[in-house]
């Protein structure tokens, strides 16, 4: 916890909000704004947890909100291990994740809170979503299947872009614009009763950066809750603020993927998401060689091959890439 950051108290707050953050500090100090202005009640706490950021990010939050709850961690442990941190932390009757890329409009802790306060059926509920332009992220989603792993990540996909696979995976149903029950509503913004936690445990670690909310969100409605996409629950979502800057992004999500199919689909699902992979990998050495010439053609080949072995062999302890750059001995492009 840093110098700034407040003690704990003996009273219990409504909802613990929990912001996860990696080198994006201005996004996460306007996140903090609009966190610290939103109504009261419910009453809340604010948890911040740094995942060694190098721009700066922890001393800004800390310097400008020293009522938060600040936890510098002292490396990048990706998404599912830095919200567990936040989570062990965290106080709250409820806990609401939150990326760093947000921004909260008025009312929406109230109605979040108040929707699974009414509503004990439910164990998580997530916010609408909008788009810097005004427009709503269409961003629900079904549960992936193995039809999905083919009809998304393959090239039968690309062949056939609007087929009803795609379809039912994105909800393309669904215009996001009213309230309804969902399979996975967006990570960016998802409220979950610590019930919940306590029952089916925290987010799934060796799911470093990917899939750990659709996972969760599997195990939620498996144990019984339904989980509900809220309309009254607003805020801006700027969208891919970390990810974008995270290398080998690519094979970080492949690797993730596989490793969900594994735990959800078995030895079948693994295997068929081992296959897909490939067949991307060579979709991309294929691309490579009609559009590049020796030598930059050899260093981005090897760079598919290496993006390609570290997608296809399993992290179970949750290292992720990060933590592979600093090992001179894995080559990861």
């Amino acid at each position: 916890m840093s110098a700034g950051a407040t003690k704990p108290t003996a009273v219990r707050p409504d909802l613990s909000v929990v912001i996860l953050s990696w080198n994006t500090k201005d996004l996460l100090l306007r996140c903090l704004e609009t966190v610290a202005a939103a109504e009261q009640p419910p009453t809340r706490e604010t948890i911040v947890v740094d995942n060694a950021s190098s721009d700066g990010s922890a001393d800004a939050a800390d310097a400008r909100f020293p009522g938060v709850h600040l936890i510098r961690n002292p490396r990048n442990d990706g998404y599912a291990r830095g919200n567990n941190i936040g989570i062990r932390a965290s106080r709250g009757r409820h806990v609401l994740l939150l990326n760093s890329d947000t921004e909260v409009a008025p009312g929406a802790f109230r109605a979040l809170v108040n929707f699974l306060d009414a509503n004990p059926n439910y164990g998580a509920v997530g916010a609408r979503l909008w788009n810097v332009d005004g427009t709503i992220q269409r961003a629900c989603m079904r549960f992936p299947t193995l039809a999905t792993a083919l009809f998304h990540d393959a090239a039968p996909g690309r062949w056939w872009p609007d087929n009803a696979v795609i379809r039912r995976h994105f909800y393309k149903d669904f215009d996001h614009v009213a309230s309804r029950d969902v399979e996975q509503p967006p990570g960016a913004a998802l409220c979950v009763r610590r019930e919940v936690f306590e029952k089916v445990g925290l987010l799934d670690e060796e799911l470093f950066l990917f899939f750990n909310d659709v996972d969760f969100c599997r195990r939620v409605l498996r144990a019984g809750w339904r989980i509900r996409y809220l309309a009254d629950a607003n805020m801006v979502h700027h969208g891919g603020a970390s990810t974008s800057r995270y290398p080998a992004f690519a094979a970080e999500y492949f690797r993730n993927k596989i490793a969900y199919y594994r735990i959800h689909h078995g030895a079948l699902g693994e295997a068929l998401m081992r296959f897909v992979t490939r067949w991307r990998g060579r979709e991309e050495k294929a691309k490579l060689l009609a559009s590049m010439k020796p030598p930059e053609l050899d260093a981005a080949l090897r760079g598919v091959s290496d993006a390609l072995r570290t997608a296809l062999t399993r992290d179970p302890r949750g290292r992720g890439v990060i933590a592979e750059l600093a090992d001179p001995t894995i080559r990861v492009s």
